[in-house]
């Protein structure tokens, strides 16, 4: 076994990885950008080299830079971890023959499954059912919609070289299929350095299953059993579950022997997964599933499978890459229990899931589950990588367990003043269809609305009432002149309050909460605060960092000096004597703005083109997503102020839109 092991990789994975090889005994080299300086990765390795700036292609993506880093460092092994360089075959070669240990695919298999339209042809000829589709090498656009047209709508559009969501866009209709082409494209060479694509048939009834395999470089390939990964948002995933939902024996059987014949037709090595896509309309069947891809790599979803196998597939992967055989038989492989992940994104999703970066001054996660995270209270959210921060994982005896287990986790999250998905993954998890496990793909499309919804629950409007008369912030900000007397500062992380009604006597309050003004009474009641709001009446206790609602059996978290803010179920909000202004975005006044730090990738539009209302005028990439600020109502774009390949920060005037007379 080698000693000491470099991860060619940032965050959680990167921290992921280093659990295991502390464990073992392994030194742990890591790399990191100028932007990761202070880093999670960086502060739990053994040692870190500096490879370069913020960006990503001038860093993680800098094959010669991170190779010179383990020369340098005297790592005798790399573990490219997930994305980056982890599919990049070229790499792999040349960390072979620097006599460096690869903790990944052999090249050639890379090679082989890494273009989608290859790899779909060696399946047909290792028996492997593939989608019906196109796979050609006429790339032009004629051609490409042309075969769109025959295959029938809906169509998806993927990126050949594509992975994680990038790269692929669902069409609908054969006018919308040229736009779409040309944004897929866009978006595949901006990611992988390809634009080429090929055409898929649309499932419309899809569920996304994968099956882990794992080979090693004596001929022996098994399988971890699957993972169900439909819970998806514009082919992003969002939680994944192991095993999966409706899966009897039988098909079970056809869809991991047909895993391992995909792993095998490619002398696979170490852990991969083969990704399926199966028509649910009539519930699993094994000739209703087909080939979709292979990831040559560790998945971000591993977790799942680690839990209801007791394996760790890292400890596994580094034994194959030492040439050791699989550590246990297919037939030792235990299948216990039901495991589900949530990955936490910095994004706000009442704000469309635009991306959310800044430094995370307040940052609790639940601590009696499983965490990987690459992030810190402290650190910050940069704008040059991937928006997740943090996968929740839980391990119950059923899936109805696992579900309410893992709602329960994402509701305790507590992140500020970073906005994160939490509550809409609560709201997904405790959703009746999810519950029942009737999810495909579409789901969070369908429920989009619903799942995303920020609305102020009565709990934090109670709770509201009661932190603002236990007097837990600073003085200054909302406290009537009436009550300076009663002031008690509470630091709601530390200490109890101070009590500032006298009596039973119930007094009329106004707080504000996300700028919504709300009016209610209080008095006190023992050591509780009765408190009510329109009609709805609670006992609210209020002590170190919680509100505790009696009636409700409700415990709303509070954190803030200054300006509290309140947690519950996942979602923050923020007290304050003002509607907190929201920066990016589009102005009453047709003004687009930039919602966040990126670089401008198309401006669809030209300054005095006739616009109708939602039409793209501006396509902005940042955190690897490309978000179109559209026009907010019929009209003329005036000046755009910034062309293809600038950088613009957050809230620049990027175009407006005149209304038509």
């Amino acid at each position: 076994m080698f000693k000491s092991v470099l991860v060619a990789n940032r965050g959680e994975i990167a921290c992921r990885v280093f659990r295991t090889a502390k464990r073992m005994g392994i030194r742990t080299i890591a790399v990191y950008s100028e932007a990761d300086a202070n880093a999670l990765h960086v502060r739990e390795a053994d040692e870190a080299v500096l490879i370069g700036p913020a960006p990503a292609r001038e860093s993680y993506l800098a094959a010669e830079k991170v190779l010179a880093a383990a020369k340098a460092s005297g790592a005798e092994a790399i573990h490219p971890g997930y994305g980056f360089l982890s599919e990049n075959a070229e790499f792999a070669e040349e960390v072979v023959a620097a006599g460096i240990i690869w903790i990944g695919a052999p090249p050639a298999s890379i090679r082989a499954m890494g273009l989608k339209d290859a790899a779909k042809k060696l399946m047909v000829e290792a028996g492997v059912p593939v989608t019906p589709g196109y796979m050609g090498e006429d790339q032009s656009p004629e051609r490409l919609k042309a075969e769109a047209d025959a295959i029938g709508y809906p169509v998806l559009i993927k990126a050949v070289a594509g992975g994680g969501g990038k790269g692929m866009r669902r069409v609908d209709a054969s006018d919308a299929f040229l736009d779409a082409l040309a944004s897929c494209q866009r978006e595949a060479a901006s990611s992988f350095g390809d634009d080429r694509v090929l055409i898929e048939k649309y499932i419309l009834s899809p569920r996304h299953i994968e099956v882990q395999v794992f080979g090693d470089s004596h001929g022996e390939v098994v399988h971890l059993y699957e993972r169900d990964c439909s819970l998806q948002r514009r082919h992003q995933k969002v939680i994944e579950e192991a095993p999966a939902p409706g899966m009897d024996a039988a098909t079970r059987s056809a869809i991991t022997d047909a895993a391992v014949r995909a792993a095998k037709a490619v002398n696979y090595v170490g852990a991969g997964t083969i990704e399926f896509i199966a028509d649910a309309s009539e519930g699993l069947k094994a000739d209703r599933i087909w080939f979709m891809e292979m990831n040559t790599r560790l998945q971000v979803e591993h977790p799942v499978t680690e839990s209801i196998t007791g394996v760790d597939l890292v400890e596994w992967q580094f034994r194959a890459a030492a040439g050791e055989p699989v550590p246990l038989k297919q037939a030792a492989i235990p299948l216990n229990g039901w495991a589900m992940e949530a990955r936490l994104y910095a994004e706000d999703p009442s704000n469309g899931f635009l991306p959310s970066i800044g430094k995370l001054d307040h940052f609790v996660l639940p601590d009696d589950i499983r965490v990987d995270t690459g992030v810190y209270q402290g650190g910050e959210v940069s704008q040059f990588y991937d928006p997740m921060i943090a996968k929740l994982i839980v391990h119950e005896d059923t899936r109805e367990a696992a579900a309410e287990a893992l709602a329960e986790a994402c509701a305790d999250v507590e992140v500020w003043p970073v906005r994160t998905n939490a509550g809409f993954l609560v709201r997904c998890l405790e959703h009746p269809r999810f519950v029942a496990g009737e999810v495909d793909t579409g789901f969070i499309g369908a429920e989009e609305a619903e799942l995303a919804a920020a609305d102020l629950s009565m709990e934090v409007q109670l709770a509201a009432l009661a932190v603002e008369n236990a007097g837990i912030h600073e003085p200054g900000l909302s406290v009537p002149s009436s009550q300076s007397d009663l002031w008690s500062p509470f630091d709601p992380l530390f200490g109890l309050s101070g009590l500032r009604l006298n009596g039973q006597r119930s007094q009329a309050f106004r707080v504000w909460v996300d700028g919504q003004r709300i009016d209610g009474g209080v008095s006190l009641n023992g050591s509780h605060y009765t408190v009510t709001v329109n009609g709805a009446e609670d006992l609210a206790l209020v002590y170190g960092g919680k509100v505790e609602l009696s009636a409700r059996n409700a415990v709303v978290g509070v954190a803030g000096r200054s300006q509290p803010i309140l947690f519950f179920r996942g979602n923050a909000h923020l007290m304050s004597g003002y509607a907190s202004a929201a920066t990016g975005g589009t102005a009453s006044d047709g003004t687009l703005r930039a919602p966040m730090p990126g670089k401008i990738v198309a401006t669809p539009a030209k300054a005095g083109d006739t616009v109708t209302k939602g039409q793209p005028i501006i396509v902005l990439e940042a955190m690897k997503m490309e978000h179109a600020l559209t026009a907010p109502f019929d009209g003329v774009v005036g000046e755009i102020g910034y062309a293809v390949g600038d950088q613009v920060g957050a809230d620049a005037v990027l175009a407006k839109v005149e209304a038509n007379a």
